[in-house]
């Protein structure tokens, strides 16, 4: 008796899922060792196919609180559909600030880039007469703005309109195409999501308790839970964090007469989105431009205010923005954000902290049940 309920419990499934998941691992890693190049090309397809669905996924997790106050809003008036109406505003808005953003941002922020590189080589001379230079300034200029400057000159525009280069720019349109036929599907798909939220998470939890124990379902509940609230707290805080530090960075850098101030403020606020890195990889390419553009006692001033405008940021806006603070220690910070970026890039950084959290507290309980066994057996 003792002998069935341990192999009920197997992995917290019930035995038949358990076998049927062993031997579907089985058949799949037999055939990518027997055919690496077609499974290879079979995965990459499935995922092109469910892009679109995984896609829609993600923008309703994202948009999820927001309708969800508002909803809750709109019924306490006793308005009919609120729902419906709550997710037709909180598109609304979107769509207006992607609109805005393209009208105003992405055109100032191309405009500055453009004349960044077209003013490079100027900015490096006036940097180079300077009369008054500290060492460090020297050594930066010789080991770190003069090869960037050498790459950027070497880049030949002209050959980037040949005949072969505007048929690929012709098959990246068709790309675009299919792409923003994509997006339609992912946007329809993600209202789909949130107006039928309840449905979709209830069947889940649903075939989650016919395929597990008990004990399995409950471990399964708690990590879902948890998990939603780890990375839904994190993402739309860091998102919302980043907002508000490219707004002050580009304030702060309007106002001491910076060059490419948006440019800069915006490129502060998306490296923030990275722990820990972000921010220092921030400052230096900040203080770099600052120093062609400015000059190294302008840089200077603007790295100065850049690192407090960050404290300030880490130590009483993003606790407040985030709530309840993951409690997450800076090595396993660091750590996590180095291994998610070897292996997975800019994302991998992105999601390492939450990823590490959820990790740790499966850790937690894991030795925590031991614990308990040990005190049990005593």
């Amino acid at each position: 008796m003792v002998l069935n309920l341990k192999k009920d419990k197997i992995m917290g499934t019930k035995r038949w899922l358990y076998w049927v998941s062993i031997g579907t691992i089985l058949i799949i890693i037999y055939k990518f060792l027997d055919n690496f190049t077609g499974i290879g090309n079979w995965i990459k397809n499935l995922f092109g196919v469910l892009g679109p669905f995984l896609v829609a996924i993600l923008i309703a997790y994202i948009l999820y609180k927001p309708t969800l106050k508002l909803e809750t809003f709109i019924k306490k008036k006793k308005i009919k559909h609120s729902r419906g109406i709550s997710i037709l505003i909180v598109y609304v808005i979107v769509i207006v600030l992607i609109a805005l953003i393209l009208k105003f941002i992405i055109p100032a922020i191309f405009s500055s880039i453009v004349d960044l590189v077209n003013n490079l080589q100027n900015y490096y001379n006036s940097v180079s007469t300077d009369d008054i230079q500290p060492e460090w300034l020297t050594f930066i200029k010789s080991n770190i703005i003069r090869p960037l400057v050498e790459y950027v000159q070497q880049i030949n525009f002209k050959e980037m309109f040949t005949p072969e280069r505007i048929q690929n720019y012709l098959t990246s349109a068709i790309g675009i195409a299919k792409s923003v036929v994509s997006g339609f599907i992912a946007v329809i798909s993600s209202i789909y999501i949130l107006s039928e939220r309840e449905k979709i998470v209830g069947y889940i939890k649903k075939f989650a308790k016919a395929s597990m124990t008990r004990n399995g379902y409950f471990k399964f509940n708690r990590y879902f839970t948890n998990g939603n609230r780890i990375f839904f707290g994190f993402i739309s805080s860091q998102f919302i964090d980043a907002i508000v530090v490219t707004i002050m960075m580009s304030i702060i850098m309007l106002i001491l007469h910076v060059k490419y101030a948006i440019l800069l403020g915006v490129l502060i606020g998306l490296f923030n989105l990275i722990p820990y890195f972000g921010a220092i990889i921030a400052v230096i390419i900040a203080g770099l431009l600052t120093v062609l553009t400015g000059g190294w006692k302008k840089a200077l001033v603007m790295v100065i205010i850049t690192i407090i405008v960050q404290q300030i940021d880490a130590n009483v806006i993003n606790p407040r923005i985030t709530g309840n603070a993951l409690h997450v220690s800076p090595l396993l910070v660091v750590f996590s954000v180095t291994v998610g970026g070897a292996y997975f890039g800019v994302i991998g950084m992105f999601l390492a902290v939450p990823i590490a959290v959820l990790i740790k507290l499966m850790i937690d309980d894991f030795i925590l049940a031991k614990e308990k066994d040990e005190r049990e057996d005593v």
